[in-house]
């Protein structure tokens, strides 16, 4: 029988690979993939752009999509079996890759191909060459000796503990639940309590966000409240069980950074994670962080005050801030988000976004069959004029062994193949909302609504570049504080009226969102939009400083109440170790750049008001962004990206007035 991890089909089979295909598969394409590499490297083979690509990018893209297709059912389908085949492997994975980024014969040949072809290559191989010679320095290909063995042990060990730190954070959510009655549960929505219904007629109460965040918005239990928080903000500390205690892990993941940057020649990591990037050095970042908490500070100390005021000398910690939050708004707008949840039914808000995306983008969207991995995801495929353009595959709900949140991957890259053959691009989009209960469809929040259009935003930047290129084709080689541009511009679209009458149809009564509704949700669009964004700047400024600073992971506590009494107005309690499940940064790749949410923000408020100047659905400003953003991938600067299609500079102007904060 075939190991499905060793076809070369457009699409993996996921429904076929087992743990036991894992080793032989990757092991065989590990040593596929050294042979081209060594064939690469030989005097003999010419510093040409094609015929390094025909050996080189043929065996490293096929190990690439095997790999991520057995990483990605380690993220979503998690077992004990996958989970050991994913870590036995991941050090040989590591290590090649490392070796590869490193090796001084292949840097040399590239830098050759820089010099010889350069001025004749086509402006998407210039960068992509470009890229790649910056990228061997950053992966240590000018080092020697003692300091070359050094990093790639570096390299095998981060690796390894960014692993065990993501499955830490999903072990502890998975592994947490509390029993409560009906009467413990007074306030919390039907749907909730439906969901988490046992046969007995209790309730089982878990840490995974479709239950625990309406349990804190609207329980009346404060006790129940507390109990969810602690286990909520300490997961995967020293708090709970010891094999899940990321401690540790922060620590040397930290401190191997740290020394990366020595190596490398670099005074911190922040440095090395800026060197790619829009931002030009950690001071930048920070000025720019402590420049919109400034701007935000009032606001935010307004919005918290309005909420003393509201409770009326109720106590206010932590596990009350939701809840009253809650209540201010139901009072100040005369509405809940669980009100307008019975509104926006999965099909629907699904079937409402595909159809905004063919409108502006030329495109059509349509059901297809591929093997998944579970029997709630689907396969759609992409088509212009009849022909096909990319694909994806959609998960929208929570269940055990899927990591949380909310995320885009690529299965495949667009790539003119050295055969001539072209490869379309096929992305995942990956959610964990409230599955269907009973024979009702699965309701969304609008911040769910929010979250699937962002996450979208990645895909089309994915899908739609036209980009023949690996190494800048989609979302590669795109700036990292850029990279949030086109999801965060697709947000703004969940706050435009004609959008949200496609989007919507009440569960019982299939009528769209009524226009009274809207006008309070837009009332309250910005609704403690101050506290928000210090919050984020709050994890943004414990992100820089974490790696900016050598030796700040000795005590990563101190650095996160440092910047909490410099930036929070709202203190979260001294066993909140928020920092302890913080995977954006210790295992998802956004170490010294989670400020990026925040740079991009910029940009997508600023793109986005051009479509407020000259309208939502303007076709010519949506294949304007089509083609000098989306289009476009990482072949060009991100800045240029940018100012192609707005034809200036970006402008913080729009970003406040979107925020309430002008």
């Amino acid at each position: 029988m075939t190991n499905p991890l060793l076809s070369t089909a457009a699409l993996p089979d996921f429904a076929a690979i087992q743990p036991e295909h894992v080793r032989p598969a990757v092991q065989q394409l590990l040593a596929a993939a050294q042979a081209a590499l060594d064939e690469a490297v030989k005097p003999e083979t010419p510093a040409d752009y094609d015929a390094l690509s025909r050996i080189l990018d043929t065996a490293t893209e096929q190990l690439g999509t095997a790999w991520g297709a057995v990483g990605h059912l380690n993220a979503v389908a998690d077992t004990p079996a996958l989970r050991e085949a994913y870590n036995a492997m991941l050090p040989a994975v590591t290590e090649f890759y490392t070796a590869m980024g490193a090796n001084e014969a292949l840097f040399a040949k590239y830098k050759a191909v820089l010099a010889a072809q350069g001025e004749r290559l086509s402006a998407p191989r210039r960068q992509a060459l470009k890229h790649a010679v910056r990228d061997f320095v950053l992966s240590g290909a000018e080092l020697q000796g003692e300091a070359r063995t050094r990093y790639a042990a570096i390299q095998e060990r981060s690796a390894e503990l960014q692993q065990q730190f993501s499955e830490h954070v999903m072990d502890a959510t998975d592994g947490w639940h509390h029993i409560a009655s009906a009467e413990d549960l007074a306030g919390v929505p039907q749907d909730v309590l439906d969901a988490t219904r046992l046969d007995d007629g209790g309730h089982k109460l878990t840490l995974h966000f479709p239950v625990y965040l309406p349990v804190m918005q609207y329980a009346e239990n404060r006790a129940l409240r507390e109990t969810l928080y602690r286990a909520y903000v300490t997961r995967a500390s020293e708090a709970g069980k010891p094999e899940w205690d990321n401690t540790a892990a922060m620590r040397e993941i930290v401190a191997l950074r740290q020394e990366e940057a020595r190596l490398l020649g670099y005074a911190s990591f922040a440095e090395v994670s800026l060197a790619p990037n829009m931002a030009s050095s950690p001071a930048e970042v920070t000025s720019f962080l402590r420049d919109l908490a400034r701007r935000a500070r009032p606001f935010a100390e307004k919005d918290l005050a309005e909420l003393r005021e509201f409770s009326r000398g109720q106590p206010l910690e932590s596990w009350d801030v939701s809840y009253w939050s809650e209540k201010l708004k139901e009072a100040r707008y005369a509405f809940s988000d669980q009100t307008v949840k019975q509104y926006f039914t999965a099909p629907k808000v699904v079937a409402g976004l595909f159809s905004i995306i063919e409108r502006l983008f030329s495109v059509q969207i349509t059901e297809a069959a591929a093997p998944v991995w579970h029997d709630t995801v689907r396969y759609f495929q992409l088509s212009r004029a009849g022909q096909p353009v990319a694909g994806f595959y959609l998960d929208l709900y929570a269940r055990p062994g899927k990591r949380p949140g909310a995320w885009m991957d690529g299965v495949r890259s667009r790539w003119l193949k050295p055969t001539g053959e072209q490869q379309l691009p096929v992305a995942h989009l990956v959610c964990n909302f409230a599955s269907p209960v009973g024979d009702k469809p699965a309701l969304l929040t609008h911040d769910d609504v929010i979250t699937l259009f962002h996450e979208f935003g990645h895909g089309l930047h994915h899908m739609l570049t036209q980009v023949n290129d690996l190494g800048v084709s989609g979302i590669s080689g795109v700036e990292w504080d850029a990279v949030e541009l086109p999801s965060q511009f697709m947000e703004n679209f969940c706050w435009e009226w004609d959008v949200l009458q496609q989007l919507s149809g009440h569960v019982d009564s299939a009528e769209p969102l009524p226009r009274e509704l809207f006008d309070k949700m837009i009332a309250a669009k910005n609704f403690q939009s101050g506290l928000q964004t210090l919050r984020q700047i709050e994890f943004s400024l414990f992100d820089m400083r974490l790696h900016g600073e050598p030796g700040a992971e000795a005590d990563v506590q101190r650095v996160l109440d440092e910047v909490r009494a410099e930036v929070a107005v709202l203190v979260p309690p001294a066993f909140n170790r928020f920092q302890h499940s913080f995977s954006h940064i210790f295992a998802g790749g956004y170490a010294a750049g989670y400020y990026s949410y925040k740079w991009a923000e910029l940009l997508s408020a600023d793109a986005w008001s051009a479509f407020e100047e000259e309208g939502v659905f303007n076709a010519a400003t949506g294949q304007r962004f089509l083609a000098e953003v989306l289009a476009q991938g990482g072949a060009r600067d991100a800045i240029d990206n940018f100012k192609a299609f707005r034809g200036r500079e970006p402008q913080i102007d729009a970003l406040l007035r979107h925020q309430g904060m002008a």
